[in-house]
């Protein structure tokens, strides 16, 4: 093997985050699929209905693209402290009063909110063998694989605690490093509620071929570490609840979008057909926000996303319950 075999963890950071890399030339994630940001500003309404339901007036939005949950939240209350985090330069269009900084800033009575930020930290893949776990290497310009050294001692704690390998063949992602990213972003709060929102699995039931994929133009593409496509894995975020509260978490909740978004209120029924005749215009708008409403929430697509909500100081609204595990 060449120079260009690498691990996993260290192609997919040169591919998404180096220069030239994915993130820092495309026009933006909405290009390339599609988020709960993108379906609907209902989105944008639940994360406020949290907000305000906590006496919370900042909102810091991880990971934030091209600023799009950002401008939603200032359409919806102008008067909130907004601030958007990311690798790549401020966003033109973005309302003169929200801030923009490339890390997290130290933020005390805040909202922090990652919606598909922990699905793009860079992990390693292993996959398990005769002689036992062997990393995963990638040649960045072909995406072929192949076999590599064992993993580490840290690396090796982490599956035996969080995704034990059970046959030969099985692979996983290594997710300490997510843990670590989360953990990280939650010493920044002083009090407030951190919601960490993506494609999620439990330790009952890891995929044993793991979720290693990639994206581009709207379509799911082989990972292929050369920056041409988005590379993503999903997210063991009981492991990253552990390491929230560690890190000093005084409540915890995880659960689905679906049960999280009727908990925080957004309801829509389909409107009476009455309705289209008595008022047409009121008539559309109820369908078509029951039609996003429903998109939000479809069984097997965003409605199945994990939500992994922690507070600090901060009560929690009484509809989430305390803890829930229904990943």
């Amino acid at each position: 093997m060449g120079d260009g075999w690498v691990t996993w963890r260290l192609a997919t950071e040169r591919a998404l985050y180096g220069e030239g890399g994915f993130y820092r030339r495309t026009p933006g994630p909405a290009a390339h699929f599609r988020t709960s940001v993108h379906a609907s500003p209902l989105f944008a309404e639940a994360l406020l209905t949290l907000a305000a339901s906590a006496g919370l007036r900042t909102v810091v939005d991880i990971g934030s693209g091209r600023g799009e949950l950002l401008v939603q939240l200032h359409r919806l209350d102008p008067a909130l402290r907004l601030i958007g985090v990311d690798v790549v330069g401020r966003p033109d269009d973005l309302p003169a009063g929200v801030e923009w900084l490339p890390a997290v800033p130290d933020v005390d009575g805040a909202l922090l909110v990652a919606n598909e930020w922990l699905d793009n930290v860079p992990v390693e893949v292993v996959t398990l063998c005769a002689d036992g776990p062997r990393l995963v290497v990638v040649d960045m310009e072909t995406g072929a694989e192949a076999e590599g050294g064992p993993p580490s001692e840290r690396d090796a704690a982490w599956l035996a605690r969080w995704w034990p390998l059970g046959a030969d063949g099985d692979r996983a992602e290594i997710g300490w490093p997510r843990d670590d990213a989360w953990a990280r972003v939650l010493d920044r709060l002083g009090s407030g509620i951190a919601v960490a929102i993506d494609y999620a699995h439990g330790v009952a039931d890891r995929p044993p071929a793991g979720t290693l994929t990639g994206y581009r133009d709207g379509r799911q593409v082989p990972p292929v570490p050369d920056g041409s496509c988005d590379i993503t894995a999903h997210v063991a975020l009981d492991a990253c609840a552990e390491a929230g509260r560690r890190a000093g978490a005084t409540a915890t909740v995880l659960t689905t979008q679906r049960a999280a978004l009727a908990a925080l209120g957004l309801v829509a029924e389909r409107p009476h057909s009455e309705l289209a005749t008595s008022d047409p215009g009121r008539y559309v708008g109820a369908l078509a926000r029951a039609g996003e409403l429903a998109e939000l929430r479809e069984l097997g697509g965003l409605g199945d996303f994990g939500w992994l909500i922690q507070s600090f100081e901060t009560p929690l609204p009484a509809a989430l319950g305390g803890e829930q595990r229904e990943l």
